[in-house]
């Protein structure tokens, strides 16, 4: 009896492993990094250390003055202070800066 208990085990352990193996990826791989210029209230409340008020905070601080330049600017949000923004800089970007538009787009005619 016992023994028929070990070769099943045996039997089972390769699987497990197999499962295992495919699975540890998904647990280390790390997040991109959320845009808190265009990140929705739910993406923000995503982050952790930022919950409903912070994450509305932050919406309102880009709303009225356009959006974060840098990740430290978010020190400017209400709530937000040293020890919390060391926290959310490996978790957030501003994303990239948009080039300077050089008119509508368009090609001239005759070019």
């Amino acid at each position: 009896m016992k023994r028929a208990g070990l070769v099943r085990l045996s039997r089972a352990i390769p699987v497990l492993l197999l499962l295992l193996w495919f699975t540890v990826p998904t647990w280390a791989a790390e997040t991109k990094p959320i845009n808190v210029n265009t990140a929705s209230m739910a993406e923000l409340m995503s982050i952790k250390g930022i919950g409903e008020a912070k994450a509305r905070a932050i919406i309102e601080h880009r709303e009225k003055h356009g959006p974060f330049k840098t990740v430290d600017e978010l020190k400017n949000v209400s709530g937000i202070g040293d020890k919390l923004l060391a926290t959310l800089k490996p978790h957030v970007t501003v994303g990239e800066a948009a080039a300077p538009s050089s008119g509508t787009g368009q090609v001239p005619a005759g070019k």
